[in-house]
């Protein structure tokens, strides 16, 4: 039976791709090297996958395990704007140098397909909302351009080798397992922990840019779409909802869930953030079956109900 590959799969994202594809039956083989993934994100499937602790900057380490595969899910990156711009270099590596090793290895493993975690930031801040894939990207943060360069590399995998490539640019993921410990991670993550701890989050400009906050599990559902989908090699698809929520309206939601009343506290603007950011997901929903399930408010309250899951876990051990 062939195998699927996810890179990054011990990543908040990848973990639920790996969950997806264990419901289906599938044999997957992970690959991570823990940089920002953790083993806790697969502890319930720990048995049911082959896990390899490998890098995706070294080729050597990565080609014979994705020789073979059938699709790699390519979901290995250091995902933050403001890390990209702190510290260039490992994003550089593993955003860019890591994405064309996997590309290398699937075309010279013979595997089908490859689909990538692209990101919206490649769009920078447009006048124009929704955003649609025909639009120019203009990044505004290394992270930007590293995604932006790595679709260009699925393209022309596809163009001179074959290798058929699916490009999914996401659009503010969240859901449970997101990592809300660094000053990098995800925003509603941050929010929630700080709502359950029983303080103040700090929201970076006036709250009012507003995000396509899109939950995890329909991600995960678009992924195993576009690995089926038939005549999209090559191409790029916005993964978002088509909804725009502001950050004061989340923490606001997020308050209520919690039952707190905490006003934020707000600080500069970051460098290389986007004002607002929308998808439209025609062409997703026309070529590749993109329907998504869950709203906002139903994504955050399963949200909220882990985190808390979890902290009660871990106060008790």
């Amino acid at each position: 039976m062939s195998h699927y590959v996810v890179t990054g799969g011990a990543g908040f994202i990848g973990s639920a791709i790996v969950r997806a594809l264990l419901r289906e039956g599938a044999r997957v083989v992970v690959i991570d090297n823990l940089l920002t993934g953790y083993e806790r994100n697969l502890e319930e499937v720990r048995g049911q996958i082959d896990y390899q602790n490998a890098d995706v900057r070294c080729y050597e380490q990565i080609a014979p395990i994705i020789r073979g595969a059938k699709v790699v899910f390519h979901e290995a990156a250091i995902p933050s704007v403001p890390r990209s711009i702190d510290d260039p270099v490992p994003s550089h590596e593993v955003n860019i140098g890591g994405t064309f090793n996997v590309l290398r290895a699937a075309h010279a493993g013979g595997v089908e397909r490859v689909v990538y975690a692209a990101s919206s930031s490649a769009y920078g801040d447009t006048l124009v909302l929704p955003k649609v894939e025909s639009m120019t990207p203009r990044p505004k943060s290394p992270y930007a351009l590293q995604k932006l360069a790595s679709e260009g590399y699925c393209a022309a995998f596809s163009e001179s080798y074959g290798l058929e490539t699916v490009s999914i640019r996401y659009f503010n993921v969240f859901g449970p397992r997101q990592d809300p410990s660094s000053q990098y991670s995800g925003v509603l993550s941050i929010f929630l922990k700080a709502a359950i701890e029983g303080r103040a989050p700090t929201i970076f400009g006036d709250g009012e840019q507003s995000r396509d906050f899109t939950y995890v599990e329909d991600v995960a559902e678009l992924n195993l779409k576009a690995a089926r989908a038939k005549g999209v090699s090559g191409k790029v698809y916005n993964g978002g909802n088509g909804g725009r929520i502001t950050l004061n309206q989340a923490w606001d939601l997020v308050q209520r869930l919690a039952g707190v009343t905490l006003p934020a506290n707000y600080g500069p603007p970051r460098r290389g953030d986007v004002r607002d950011s929308q998808a439209d997901t025609t062409m997703a929903v026309r070529d590749l079956g993109h329907a998504p399930r869950f709203s906002f408010e139903e994504g955050m309250r399963r949200t909220f109900d882990w985190y808390q899951e979890d902290w009660s876990r871990a106060a008790v051990g």
